[in-house]
């Protein structure tokens, strides 16, 4: 999950630096790869497992949809770094939860 967001972040910040300096279909091209990741991470939500939780992401998910293909349309970085202050904290989290998880479940071998 944390290496998703990591390419996700890196097509990101790729497009918006594109859109930046004017090369608009390389920053289309990174959105696109952007737009196929958070689609992705919507279509991997358990909403039977956590509904309150899905609902959340999925709203953020949403959001990050939306102002990609605003950013599509303009050409412009200003979307991008709505979507990218919206998943920063999510990025924030898995980097702290997978470490977490992983010695976690070396623990429960080893015990």
């Amino acid at each position: 999950m944390l290496a998703l967001y990591d390419g996700l972040f890196r097509f990101l910040n790729g497009a918006k630096a594109c859109f930046e300096n004017q090369q608009a279909p390389r920053g289309r091209e990174l959105v696109g790869k952007a737009h196929a990741i958070i689609s992705e991470l919507m279509l991997a939500l358990d909403h039977a497992a956590s509904p309150d939780l899905c609902a959340n992401l999925a709203a953020v998910y949403d959001f990050s949809l939306a102002r990609l293909s605003d950013a599509n349309r303009t050409a412009t970085p200003q979307p991008i770094a709505e979507v990218l202050r919206a998943l920063t904290p999510l990025r924030e989290a898995w980097a702290l939860a997978v470490p977490k998880a992983i010695a976690e479940a070396s623990a429960k071998k080893g015990g």
